[in-house]
């Protein structure tokens, strides 16, 4: 369907309804979270009154529908977020989970629908007969690695407290091209045609594949009447007709009954699935001698904690004296930039857990912020690399934890917004690995986000893990919506975050870092080389940096590695105009607004 005829069907909608890896040792490198599918530049696009970033532009024409029919910003992340599950499969949709980031003019809040392990899970959930940790691949496909879906009771309560717009009416956008059918991307076509596991799925091969049992070529017109189906009832229903009834039997039919690695989900995990509220967690930063307040999601999330670690240390080292290169991160700069990496993933793979399961430090996520405590982890970071960090302690430690093995992450899929009253969102929503467990329900996949717990529950001499399973428990994640606002004023600054597995830390980081230090516009912000660390060998996107950057960081004593780096940043500045808008050119996004 053409984007203009869309555009028309969906705001008259609206109104008249108002591979196979064990597990990693702790400096491994994690593999690529999706699949490169090509770069194409993007322009940045500014607007007035609203704008909306999302990662595949049909998604990003239903919340412009949203917000151009008088919707919110929640609003319109309800129409994006059921859109991107048809067109954009691979990275969410209502068989995932979120956390969604709101301001609303006054307060920032912070939204979980993060998946839960089933009551009948346990820390022995990926550990093989003989006690040791399944491989990756033989764990993920299948419905073991599925997690009780959260973004649906999530949007819906988000919705019940700011949204404007019917309920209903946010899902007719999604319903339409369901129905009618939308053209396969040249993403999805990508990503499905090296998925080798789809195929093992009688339903997703169905749908993904054609005849001649090969995925549906780019520009093939795709249509999902199931999926149709299930969000008319949601519709009309809300979201007890997805967690309650014939949708969750079928969930929990397909979960525990695969032929070779069934899962431990029941009814009752469905029904008792709540999203919940947390308090956001926010740092002070300054740059450019202006004061920020940055707002992003705590634990289970690690992404605020690690990216406030980041950028405390990067100042107490001066980092921020040191300007791009020729328009790119200097190695001088990228130095110390993944020794504070390093030193933050190390108390990440320490600390960090579902808060209803971890303790945190000394009783508080945010000792892990103090600035005293920081300002001793920069004075660590020396002319040459430490290349392997260990963990601080930030305060007294109630329980001791063992350091956890680096994990696999993967897939996500972000989207910021910002409506005409000003209210702004960052979320960032995922199932998990490239499609999910490769399981299809009712025209939508499942996730498999219990994978993003440790296999392993302790260590040697039998010290749980944090992030171990647990039943009810909800996986840590690497997940950063971030909100930056002006700390003297509290005006909204920015919205923004990444898809890209632990990389999502970094990617987000590049981006925020950027605009506030190095005074570049959201786009070229998301534009620059990707780069990081996650406690071991210093990683930089391949064939973006020069060979005297490489060498010169050998020079420091790193290892490093250069390897696709696929983000998907989205993110939405405040500009005296109005607002500014970036998708990154590694995806399929785009920005609009008026």
């Amino acid at each position: 369907m053409k984007r203009h005829a869309l555009a028309a069907l969906a705001t008259a909608a609206l109104l008249a309804a108002c591979a196979g890896l064990g597990p990693a040792s702790p400096n491994a490198v994690p593999p690529d979270p999706e699949a490169a599918s090509g770069y194409t530049a993007k322009p940045g696009w500014s607007t007035t009154r609203f704008a909306v970033a999302a990662a595949n532009p049909l998604a990003t024409q239903a919340g412009y529908d949203v917000l151009r029919a008088g919707g919110t910003a929640v609003d319109a992340a309800v129409a994006v977020q059921m859109v991107l599950g048809l067109v954009e499969p691979q990275s969410s949709g209502i068989g995932g989970g979120a956390f969604l980031m709101h301001y609303d003019g006054r307060q920032v809040e912070a939204y979980d629908g993060r998946e839960t392990a089933p009551a009948a899970a346990d820390e022995k959930l990926f550990l093989r007969a003989d006690g040791k940790p399944m491989a990756f691949g033989d764990a993920v496909v299948g419905g073991r690695s599925v997690g009780v879906p959260g973004v649906l009771r999530m949007l819906e309560l988000a919705h019940k407290e700011h949204g404007k717009l019917p309920w209903a009416a946010l899902f007719q956008p999604a319903i339409q091209l369901a129905e009618e059918g939308f053209k396969v991307s040249p993403r999805l076509n990508t990503l499905a045609n090296n998925n080798q596991f789809l195929k093992n799925d009688p339903v997703a091969a169905a749908y993904f594949h054609g005849r001649d049992g090969r995925p549906h070529p780019v520009g093939h017109v795709l249509r999902n009447p199931e999926y149709a189906a299930v969000l008319k009832r949601i519709a009309r229903e809300g979201s007890d007709a997805f967690y309650r009834g014939e949708v969750a039997q079928a969930i929990v039919d397909k979960v525990n009954g695969h032929p070779t690695n069934p899962g431990r989900m029941s009814l009752a995990d469905l029904a008792g699935y709540q999203a919940k509220k947390r308090a956001p967690l926010c740092f002070d930063y300054l740059a450019r001698a202006r004061e920020y307040r940055v707002c992003g999601f705590p634990p289970p999330s690690s992404g605020a904690i690690a990216i406030g670690q980041m950028f405390t240390i990067l100042r107490n080292v001066h980092a921020d004296a040191i300007p791009l290169d020729a328009g790119q991160p200097s190695a001088n700069w990228l130095h110390l930039y993944t020794e504070a990496a390093r030193l933050a993933f190390a108390d990440r793979n320490q600390y960090i857990g579902d808060p209803e399961f971890v303790q945190p430090p000394a009783g508080d996520w945010r000792t892990l912020l103090n600035p005293a405590y920081l300002e001793s982890r920069a004075r660590l970071i020396g002319a040459t690399s430490m290349k392997v960090a260990e963990p601080g302690v930030p305060g007294p430690i109630r329980i001791s934890y063992a350091p956890a093995d680096a994990q696999e992450e993967y897939g996500t899929s972000h989207i910021s917004i910002v409506d005409a009253q000003g209210r702004a969102i960052a979320v960032t929503t995922t199932i998990e690995q490239e499609f999910g467990s490769r399981q299809m329900v009712k025209g939508f996949l499942l996730n498999n986000e219990l994978t993003d717990f440790n296999f392993a529950p302790a260590d040697a001499q039998g010290r749980p893990v944090a992030n171990r399973v647990q039943p009810g428990k909800r996986p840590r994640s690497s997940m950063a919506p971030t909100l930056v606002f002006d700390k003297p004023t509290g005006q909204f600054v920015m919205s923004a975050g990444s898809p890209g597995g632990a990389a999502i830390i970094h990617f987000t980081a590049k981006t925020l870092y950027g605009v506030l230090n190095w005074g570049l516009d959201a786009q070229r912000a998301i534009d620059l080389p990707n780069f990081g660390s996650y406690n071991g060998p210093t990683i930089l996107e391949q064939k973006r940096f020069p060979p005297t950057t490489v060498e010169a960081l050998k020079a420091r004593g790193a290892e490093v590695r250069e390897q696709d780096m696929t983000s998907g940043l989205q993110a939405v500045q405040k500009t005296p105009a109005g607002y500014f808008g970036g998708a990154d050119p590694r995806r399929e996004g785009i920005v609009m607004g008026e």
